[in-house]
């Protein structure tokens, strides 16, 4: 009787530490708003991308952890996958270990340039016209040219991500990608033009990288500032690089950025290989809210220069959801506004 309920408190302990050294946990967002753009009709749309996610860590012993995430990607305002084309899990993919070494994990994510770079945008790297991260702030570049139409411009698959421990405010971030291929459609050659003024050459279909696709970025990182280098070179051997820099007066709820960006296209385009691109913003939180705002510039890009302007504000109703006003104007050739409010909420 005495062995029985010895056997039964240990198996009572084991499991109550089996517990408490795992555990997965499920989040997401779900974003909506009303939206109008020059030239088109007022749309249901979002601000921010939506998503479903999974994670977990267990602790392995002597300060060792596995760690899993998993990403969906949606459309709030029609319940489907996000663009109707990409993968199930296209917001990550992503298993591996962390320890005292820093973090390393294989599979589907953001690179280690395109995860660094949202830090210094001022709508956070969200994909709303009004924000910069999807063009002007990575320059019109692509991390992934090689992947079925339709598919996301900021992550590698078949790769593995690397984050260094935070040093004395100094961290290094790495992803390298194989160079298998991954199902993107032929490209045929296309000579300058005016609907294509840069041209491209031919990409025949499920082409494999010349070689691995990779991406680094440096950063520091202090109550009042923060700098960034980063670096990256696709499948296609574009190049793009970036600094930037924010800093936070005074820890006044005031933050300022900017960044500096330069892309090197020569291995796919015939002419106007070169793009570069700046822009400066600012995030102030005032009472419950937070105002957004920004400039840049993009040139050549296709020699036509891109200016951009924009200004948002966010109105907290909680911790997890807030509702917000967006207005931007970008010339090119023309002039087009867009204007958006929404609600966002975390779970």
């Amino acid at each position: 009787m005495k062995k029985s309920l010895v056997a039964i408190a240990l198996f009572g302990a084991f499991a109550g530490a089996a517990h408490a050294q795992s555990s997965v946990q499920i989040y997401g967002t779900i974003d909506a708003g009303v939206a109008k753009a020059t030239g088109n009709t007022a749309i249901v749309t979002k601000r921010d991308n939506n998503k479903l996610g999974f994670k977990g860590t267990e602790d392995l012993g002597g300060g060792l952890k596995a760690i899993f995430q998993l990403e969906i990607r949606y459309e709030s305002d029609t319940g489907t996958l996000e663009s109707n084309a990409r993968p199930l899990f296209q917001g990550q993919s992503r298993v591996g270990l962390q320890g005292d070494f820093g973090t390393v994990r294989l599979g589907r994510g953001l690179t280690a340039f395109q995860e660094t770079s949202t830090y210094f945008e001022p709508w956070s790297g969200m994909p709303t016209p009004v924000g910069f991260q999807t063009d002007l702030q990575v320059a019109g570049y692509t991390s992934d040219p090689l992947s079925p139409a339709g598919n996301s411009r900021n992550r590698f698959s078949n790769a593995v991500f690397y984050n260094s421990p935070v040093i004395e405010g100094f961290q290094f971030n790495a992803t390298v990608a194989s160079k298998e291929a991954n199902g993107n459609p032929a490209i045929a050659f296309a000579a300058p033009s005016a609907a294509n003024p840069s041209g491209n050459y031919a990409l025949p279909a499920n082409v494999q990288a010349g070689s691995n696709p990779y991406s680094v970025s440096v950063t520091y990182t202090n109550p009042l500032f923060a700098l960034m280098g980063a670096y990256e070179r696709n499948a296609v051997q574009a190049k793009l690089w970036s600094v930037g820099g924010s800093i936070n007066p005074l820890d006044s709820g005031l933050k300022l950025m900017a960044s500096y960006q330069h892309q090197n296209d020569q291995n796919f385009k015939i002419i106007n290989t070169n793009t570069k691109a700046w822009l400066v913003g600012a995030n102030y939180d005032v009472g419950p809210g937070k105002i957004r705002a920004g400039y840049g510039q993009k040139t050549p890009d296709g020699v036509t220069k891109t200016k951009q302007a924009s200004l948002g504000y966010d109105y907290n109703l909680s911790k997890r959801t807030y509702l917000y006003a967006d207005i931007s104007n970008k010339k090119t050739v023309s002039s087009a506004n867009y204007i958006g409010v929404g609600v966002h909420h975390n779970f």
